[in-house]
């Protein structure tokens, strides 16, 4: 029969507890997250669609043509690159703007707890 297994009771080093979070800060991270979520999806779709979906098709868009090439041609030399390139630039930018909104939300929140705690005071 196996030793009973006994949880270790750290009291050296005890996790600390997380901090209180309001319903409205709870509500802002996850705004943030579902933006960052579906902006991951709709990049990341873009980039399938330049990497698989353009060579699949390449024969029935050859008479396409783009800077002097055809777009097959233009995408495999060079284009996806570029793609992928914006693709990460337009994910730094929206990321940016919501790190700006999700900052503005912690700071509103925080000027709420002060508030409250002068106004208990």
């Amino acid at each position: 029969m196996a030793a009973r297994h006994l949880t270790p009771q750290n009291t050296i080093n005890p996790v600390p507890e997380p901090p209180p979070v309001t319903a409205a800060m709870a509500r802002a991270h996850a705004r943030y997250w579902r933006c960052n979520v579906g902006l991951i999806v709709v990049l990341m779709l873009i980039g399938f669609f330049v990497s698989f979906i353009v060579p699949l098709i390449a024969r029935h868009i050859e008479q396409v043509r783009f800077a002097g090439f055809s777009l097959p041609f233009y995408m495999g030399a060079q284009g996806a690159i570029l793609a992928y390139l914006a693709l990460i630039a337009v994910y730094i930018v929206l990321m940016q703007r919501a790190d700006a909104v999700l900052l503005r939300a912690l700071e509103a929140s925080a000027a709420d707890d002060s508030a409250v705690r002068a106004a208990d005071r």
